[in-house]
């Protein structure tokens, strides 16, 4: 059974994960082929991005809540499986920390 800690770990670095395949620019190159970007002008005459997902992949990288539970059992097979596999999880969970931290300073 998963302590309370690292289950926190875990659901930090899912958190991360998660983030870096449906919004960070550094996976745009993996998203780009199953999902098109539309700009448009709206009635003000303001540019608009539309993403429009492309079938059954590009509706599962769009959507956050569909890769997070990949991204669950993507953390949970490090964490378990494989050899000193739970340093990516902790690199994650310190990442994910970091991006929650940054965005409440960033509001404040």
């Amino acid at each position: 059974m998963l302590s309370v800690m690292e289950i926190v770990l875990l659901a930090l670095a899912t958190f991360r994960l998660t983030r870096l395949i449906v919004r960070d620019y550094i996976m745009e190159w993996f998203r780009r082929p199953f999902i098109d970007v539309k700009v448009i002008q709206n009635e003000h005459g303001v540019e608009e991005e539309w993403v429009e997902p492309k079938g059954f992949i590009g509706e599962g990288l769009s959507c956050q809540w569909c890769v997070g539970v990949w991204s669950a059992l993507i953390m949970l097979f490090f964490y378990i499986v494989i050899p000193y596999g739970e340093w990516l999880v902790l690199l994650l969970a310190l990442a994910g920390l970091q991006s929650i931290i940054y965005t409440w300073v960033d509001r404040q």
